[in-house]
């Protein structure tokens, strides 16, 4: 009497490979600097105490489980932020430090290469400059803006030393007023519009040191 040959054994379905960080529904992931870069735009449209983690994961369309995969929450978030414009900023005042020649040319280049930085992290400067030091992040972004505006003012002071820009205004004065005009420039200037930064940056420095070679005190 003949028996059936067994049925072959089915084998088993492969595992499906899990999804990756910040995957959601079918939705790409995130790596940090994309969370970062949505993160900012959200802070500068409903100001950075106004937003909350679940208006970001709704933003971003993962879970707030899945922002915190890559940072520890939305203080991490706004000190990367500021950070990444005072670190270009900063990055400008080493290099002309390490320039050969006179500081009023070093000047001169601080800030139209300041203008150049505030073109290419626009989002990150806007956001920086609303800080108002409500938190320990804010505060030290606070001290960091004011060592730049210190190393500023002392390369004004040098400049007018050695004839280049006028005496007669305090360097600290001086180096307010640079800047205050250079991040004015957050409220209107868009990179892609038709106006390129360094058009912008050139006019912006021809106007302010024509006025800084004005009349001096000294020898008068």
């Amino acid at each position: 009497m003949s028996t059936a040959s067994p049925s072959p054994a089915k084998s088993a379905p492969e595992p499906k490979s899990p999804p990756g960080p910040g995957a959601r529904r079918g939705r790409p992931g995130y790596d940090r600097d994309s969370l970062l870069e949505v993160a900012v735009g959200v802070f500068n449209e409903r100001g950075y105490d106004g937003t909350g983690m679940e208006e970001l994961a709704r933003r971003l369309g993962i879970s707030k489980s899945a922002i915190y995969h890559h940072v520890s929450g939305k203080d991490e978030l706004l000190e990367l932020a500021v950070n990444r414009a005072l670190d270009a900023l900063f990055a400008v005042l080493d290099e002309e430090r390490a320039r050969p020649g006179d500081a009023t040319s070093r000047l001169e280049r601080t800030v139209r290469r300041s203008v150049d930085v505030l073109a290419a992290e626009l989002p990150y400067v806007t956001l920086l400059l609303r800080v108002r030091g409500n938190s320990d992040v804010e505060q030290r972004a606070l001290d960091r803006r004011r060592d730049f505006d210190h190393r500023v003012a002392a390369l004004v002071a040098e400049a007018a030393a050695e004839g280049g820009v006028r005496d007669d205004i305090d360097p600290g004065l001086i180096s307010r007023l640079l800047f205050g005009t250079v991040n004015s420039l957050a409220e209107w200037y868009r990179p892609s519009g038709a106006l390129p930064a360094s058009a912008v940056s050139a006019a912006l420095t021809a106007i302010l040191f024509d006025g800084l070679r004005g009349p001096r005190r000294t020898g008068t």
